[in-house]
């Protein structure tokens, strides 16, 4: 049986919307587009 006093204590929220969306924006990675226009960039640079 599931003892609720016990879940309780274990319980964290999750984070806030803005909180969430501060962490998601702060990482910076790269797709493909930006891949491709660096390496585009890259052969044009070198003719």
């Amino acid at each position: 049986m599931i003892n609720f006093d016990e879940e309780i204590k274990k319980y964290q929220p999750c984070l806030e919307i803005e909180e969430a969306e501060e962490v998601i924006n702060a990482y910076d990675s790269k797709d493909m587009s930006d891949i491709l226009s660096a390496l585009i960039q890259e052969l044009k640079n070198k003719k």
